[in-house]
C-alpha cells in the first residue's frame, strides 16, 4: 500500500508540474484567467459541489478548511481525481467537438494532535487554451480587400496549499488554508488583409504570475436529536494585489516581414478577488446528507490587463470592470442504504445535485451587451467502498468516487460579423473518477 500511494503522490506532481492544463479547448477561455476550476473533490462532485457544510472524517473537503478536524485519529488520507470529457461549441452558425482529459486534485489529509486536522495538496485554479479563426470580412469603401482574425492562448494557473482545522469545543471548528498560486497565460491575436501592400498586425498577451491565498472557514455543529443534525459552514477568501506584470509586444507587418515592434508592460497588473461562501448541510444519522451553498467573488473590483484589442493605437493599462462578478448557488444529497451492512451494494452512496452560477467572463466591457453570461450543471454520482480485509469497520474503507455531469455555458458577446448580438454556447458531458485511499497508520497495539 505504501508504493501505491507514493507513486500516486509522484504521479500527481509531475503532472500538475509538467502544466497538466490539457483539460478545455475552448473560447470561453479567452477571457480573464481562463476557466475556473472547481474546488470539487470526487465525493462531492456528484452532488453539485455542495462543499461548505460538508464534514466527514473519511472525505476531504478542500472548501472549507473547518472540516479537516472531523479526521479520525487512527486515519491517514490520501485523494487523486482525474476527468474525462466531451465538448461542444456552437459560435455563429459554426460548432465543434472535442475532447479532453486533465488532472484534477491531489491532497492528503491525517490528524496532527487532538482536534486538529491538517491537509495538504495540489490542484488547478484555472484553465487556458483555445484557438480559433474569423471569417474574412469586406473592408468598407473597399471591397476588393478583405480582412481576418485569428485567435489562440494558452496557460493557466496551480496552486500547492497547507491547512489545518481546529475543534476547539464541541459546536465550533474553525480553520484556515494558505496557499502559494503560480501560472502564466499567453493569448495571440493576429489581423491580417488580402491586400499585400496593407499593414497587418500581430499582437501578444503574456504574463508569468506569482503570489499566496489565504482562505478562512467556519464550521457550527447544531445537533437536532440523537439522529439528525445541521452543519452551517462559511469560508472568506482574502482578496489583494498581485505583484507580477504583463507584456504586451505589437508586431506591424507587411507581407511576411515584421516592419516595427513595440513591447508594452504594466507593473502590478492584476487583483485577485474578495470571496466569501456559505451553506448549510442537513444529516440524518450516517445515510442521509442534504445540502445547499451560495458562493461570491468580486472579480468585478478586481483590476485586469485589457487585452484582445485591435487597436494599433490604445495603451496598454490595467483597470477595473474587465471581469464581473461571479456568483454561484449549488444544491445536493448523498445517500447510502446502510453503511454498517457487509455487503458492499448497502454501502454504496448514491450522489445527485446541480449548481447556476453567473461567469466571470466579460466578452464586452464596452456595456453595449446588457445580458451577462450565465452556466449551469446538473450530476449524479457514486461512491463505492473498496473492500479492505484488514478493517474492522468497513465504512472506513477506501472509496472509488465516479461522477457524471452535464454543463451549459452562454457567453454573449458583440458580432462585428453580423453586427448584433451573439452568443458562444458551450455543453459538456463530462465523467470524473477520484479515488480515495484510507489507510490506518497510527495504531497502538498492546499485548
Amino acid at each position: 500500500m505504501m508504493k501505491k500511494i507514493l507513486l500516486a503522490v509522484l504521479i500527481a506532481t509531475v503532472a500538475c508540474a509538467a502544466k497538466a492544463q490539457n483539460g478545455i479547448n475552448s473560447p470561453y477561455s479567452r477571457y480573464g484567467f481562463g476557466l475556473l476550476s472547481e474546488r470539487a473533490m470526487g465525493f462531492n462532485k456528484g452532488m453539485g459541489g455542495v462543499a461548505q457544510g460538508f464534514r466527514d472524517g473519511q472525505q476531504i473537503n478542500i472548501a472549507n478548511p473547518a472540516s479537516y478536524s472531523e479526521v479520525d485519529s487512527l486515519t491517514a488520507l490520501f485523494d487523486l481525481g482525474v476527468t474525462l470529457q466531451n465538448g461542444n461549441y456552437k459560435m455563429d452558425g459554426l460548432q465543434q467537438n472535442v475532447r479532453n482529459t486533465s488532472f484534477d486534485y491531489f491532497a492528503m489529509q491525517f490528524r496532527a494532535a487532538k482536534n486538529v486536522g491538517m491537509t495538504f495538496g495540489i490542484l488547478p485554479i484555472s484553465n487556458t487554451k483555445y484557438s480559433f479563426a474569423s471569417q474574412k470580412e469586406t473592408i468598407n469603401g473597399n471591397e476588393n480587400v478583405t480582412s481576418s482574425y485569428s485567435f489562440n492562448g494558452d496557460g493557466g494557473l496551480r496552486e500547492v496549499f497547507f491547512g489545518i482545522g481546529w475543534h476547539p469545543f464541541k459546536p465550533v471548528s474553525i480553520g484556515v488554508n494558505g496557499s502559494y498560486v503560480w501560472g502564466d497565460y499567453k493569448h495571440g491575436m493576429s489581423m491580417d488583409f488580402s491586400e499585400s501592400t496593407a499593414f497587418g498586425m500581430q499582437r501578444i498577451y503574456t504574463a508569468d504570475i506569482s503570489t499566496y491565498s489565504v482562505q478562512a472557514g467556519l464550521q457550527y455543529i447544531q445537533p437536532i436529536s440523537k439522529k439528525d443534525k445541521v452543519v452551517i459552514g462559511a469560508t472568506y477568501t482574502l482578496g489583494h494585489d498581485v505583484a507580477s506584470r504583463a507584456y504586451r509586444t505589437t508586431d506591424m507587418t507587411l507581407g511576411t516581414t515584421i516592419e516595427s515592434e513595440t513591447v508594452d508592460t504594466i507593473k502590478n497588473a492584476f487583483q485577485m478577488p474578495h470571496s466569501i461562501a456559505a451553506g448549510i448541510t442537513y444529516y440524518h444519522s450516517n445515510t442521509l446528507r442534504v445540502g445547499a451553498d451560495f458562493e461570491l467573488q468580486k472579480w468585478g473590483d478586481c483590476k485586469f490587463p485589457i487585452q484582445n484589442s485591435t487597436s494599433s493605437t490604445e495603451a496598454y493599462r490595467s483597470v477595473k470592470g474587465q471581469l464581473n462578478d461571479r456568483t454561484k448557488i449549488s444544491a445536493g444529497l448523498d445517500w447510502t442504504p446502510n453503511p454498517m451492512e457487509r455487503s458492499i451494494l448497502k454501502r454504496i452512496s448514491y450522489k445527485v445535485g446541480g449548481y447556476y452560477s453567473k461567469s466571470y467572463a466579460n466578452a464586452d466591457p464596452t456595456g453595449t451587451i446588457s445580458d451577462k453570461p450565465y452556466e449551469f450543471g446538473v450530476s449524479a454520482g457514486l461512491s463505492i467502498p473498496l473492500r479492505n480485509k484488514t478493517l474492522i469497520f468497513q465504512q472506513n474503507a477506501s472509496k472509488l468516487n465516479l461522477s457524471f455531469q452535464w454543463v451549459h455555458t452562454d457567453i454573449p458577446y458583440f458580432s462585428s460579423a453580423t453586427m448584433r448580438q451573439s452568443s458562444l454556447k458551450e455543453n459538456y458531458l463530462k465523467v470524473c473518477l477520484g479515488l480515495t485511499i484510507s489507510e490506518h497508520w497510527f495504531y497502538k497495539w498492546k499485548f
